[in-house]
């Protein structure tokens, strides 16, 4: 046992005082201790954790590494007969006119969609919560409650049944589009084969998915604006900030990080689309102007029976995914997304 001996410090009049030496720092060896592992901690790691990561290592990690095995091989996916051949398939897809046209098709898709229905969820967003009267209290318009109803109904729909509903619309006999149009006096638009034609098959389908999904980022967008503090809109309109002002310089910035889910949810989407543009254009479009990586993919496998080559499709098609993930994060962080501008 280790005896702290007092020191005496002198007062200014002339008494000793008894002060007591501070006791130095235990030993390392005295710090508290890990308590060991219990058998609750145990269970609970391996149902919260262990189990989770099991399912997920075998319904999602696993399946990619059986694709690219397969991709490997000629497997024609009806026989247990599998021939391993290198990378060739890999070759053939990336010398394939019509799969190249379809990569095509889907980095279109990944400029154009997501840029389109952000903005237009983002204004649709700012509209119906601080998009009110310039005075008073900051609010949204009047009604906004009904519109965020009307505009998040498309996105209640299955995507199969939004395909073969805008594909009765533009149905250039007796669609309503066509009937509209030329109920209007532009007879040019009777009978206009809207999906049929090269040049406008992609932006009608384009036009569908936008519409099926504005509706559903405005509430995500809209949730992220609630969050903001309305004192922060009142300054931005005392400094005498506009409405495109202050979303620039104030709503954005405050709700970056829920862009950025949205653009990579509808990068993927892009990446993807084969509901949607299998119920418009089943076939791939007049010139092969609508297909993508994915409706291709499904005719190379199961109208083709050449499992192997579908397979490397897929891979190329997940790893298309994984880089445009990593590319907006990327951005993101590089153009300062990952510091805190809510100060």
């Amino acid at each position: 046992m280790t005896v702290v001996e007092p020191q005496q410090s002198r007062s200014g009049d002339g008494l000793a005082a008894v002060v007591p030496a501070m006791a130095p720092p235990p030993p390392a060896s005295a710090k508290r201790r890990r308590k060991p592992l219990t058998w609750d901690k145990a269970s609970f790691f391996l149902v919260f954790l262990g189990l989770p990561l099991a399912i997920y290592i075998l319904f999602v990690i696993w399946p990619f590494i059986q694709a690219f095995g397969y991709s490997l091989t000629d497997w024609s996916g009806f026989s247990p007969n599998q021939n391993f051949i290198g990378l060739d398939n890999y070759a053939k897809i990336f010398t394939d006119d019509i799969f190249m046209k379809a990569m095509g098709n889907n980095i279109l898709l990944v400029i154009f969609l997501p840029i389109i229905t952000i903005v237009l969820s983002l204004v649709l967003a700012t509209m119906v919560t601080v998009g009110g009267s310039s005075k008073g209290q900051i609010k949204g318009l009047r009604n906004s409650s009904f519109y965020r109803v009307v505009s998040f109904f498309p996105y209640t729909i299955p995507a199969i049944a939004i395909g073969i509903m805008w594909g009765q619309i533009y149905d250039p006999s007796g669609g309503l589009l066509n009937g509209i149009l030329t109920g209007l006096g532009m007879e040019q638009f009777k009978d206009f084969a809207w999906l049929g034609n090269k040049d406008t098959a992609m932006i009608a389908t384009m036009f569908v998915i936008v519409w099926g999904f504005v509706g559903f980022y405005m509430v995500l967008f809209v949730a992220g604006i609630k969050g903001i503090p309305a004192e922060l809109f009142e300054a931005a309109r005392i400094d005498g900030a506009g409405r495109f002002r202050t979303a620039v310089s104030v709503t954005i910035p405050l709700i970056r990080d829920n862009i950025q889910t949205a653009y990579i949810y509808m990068g993927i989407l892009a990446l993807d689309a084969f509901v949607y543009m299998a119920a418009l254009n089943s076939g791939g479009g007049p010139d092969n102007s609508t297909l993508v990586m994915s409706q291709q993919l499904f005719f190379t496998a199961f109208s083709k029976g050449q499992f192997g080559l579908a397979s490397a499709m897929g891979v190329v098609l997940a790893i298309t995914t994984l880089i445009f993930s990593g590319l907006v994060f990327a951005v993101n962080k590089l153009t300062g997304g990952d510091k805190d501008v809510s100060n």
